[in-house]
């Protein structure tokens, strides 16, 4: 229980720094293959896999929850006034991971050599997303004025966006701002909070779609594992390679957007205990296979 909850109060952390995303914590970790067939076996396992999938699902969704509450509450401000510092520590997190992944999953990414393109495309997939974050202005949508065009819109939006979840390298609040829906829907949330229920039909379609897209990513990327893993992990690796461009950017994307990190305000120390805490979490990960935890 504790393990799995600190595995998605991670995760929630990661969720809540710009250019970062709880699936690239995930595969840093360890148990991305676990978390991603845990959520396939409870759409599509049997009835025993299903409540397997469950009861580790809700085990990581409370420290998910945890997490994240921690983020709303305590550290917003932190990332509002000392983000070249935690923008620092993630860069050191990820640049520490990359070599470390590809060291672990040597032999599948041996098989396939010429699977260096899929790096390419991952890096291009991520760039470019945060190239167009960067490009894309505020968008007019009012959630509290329901419509049939509006609702197919945010059912889309859900799907795409959700992916962000599973895929390491891409930020949900980043495509989340690229279509313009970041705002509104966390206005709309903070609507139906205040009992202001006009907001409910969108954010119900907006729900659904981010359901659709799970089911779809979800499968996708379990055949892609199981069956193309070679292909797949040096995709993976492209893109939480092109994501130390998408937090280099995070501090462009806050309410009161300030200068990318660049030399100028890139912090070393935090960075250096960034590289620390992925080999710590791979010292952990190791003494727990061996002891068959």
């Amino acid at each position: 229980m504790l393990r799995e909850g600190m595995n998605g109060f991670c995760m929630a952390l990661a969720d809540s720094v710009p250019g970062v995303s709880g699936g690239t914590v995930a595969f840093i970790m360890g148990f991305y293959d676990r978390f991603i067939g845990s959520v396939h076996d409870l759409v599509f396992g049997k009835w025993e896999e299903k409540k397997t999938a469950l009861l580790y699902l809700v085990k990581l969704g409370i420290g998910w929850a945890v997490g994240m509450l921690l983020a709303v509450v305590v550290l917003s401000a932190l990332f509002e006034n000392h983000i070249y510092v935690v923008s620092s520590l993630f860069f050191g997190f990820v640049l520490g991971a990359v070599p470390l992944i590809a060291e672990e999953e040597i032999e599948s990414l041996r098989k396939k050599p010429q699977g260096f393109v899929f790096t390419v495309a991952g890096l291009a997939i991520v760039i470019g997303i945060t190239v167009a974050n960067g490009k894309s202005g505020a968008a007019a949508m009012d959630l509290a004025r329901f419509s049939v065009p509006l609702a197919a819109n945010l059912f889309f939006i859900g799907m795409i966006a959700i992916s962000a979840m599973f895929l390491p390298g891409i930020s949900g609040s980043t495509l989340l701002l690229i279509f313009g829906a970041y705002i509104p829907v966390i206005m709309a949330v903070k609507g139906v909070l205040s009992l202001d229920f006009s907001y409910v039909p969108c954010l119900m379609f907006f729900g659904c779609g981010v359901l659709a897209g799970a089911v779809t990513v979800v499968k996708a990327i379990k055949v892609c594992l199981e069956k193309h893993r070679s292909q797949t992990i040096y995709l993976i690796l492209g893109m939480m390679t092109g994501s130390l461009y998408a937090i280099s950017m995070g501090p462009t994307t806050l309410e009161t957007a300030k200068a990318p990190l660049n030399i100028g305000n890139f912090s070393l120390i935090p960075a250096i205990m960034g590289v620390a805490l992925v080999f710590g979490m791979q010292m952990i990960k190791e003494r727990s296979v061996r002891h068959g935890n």
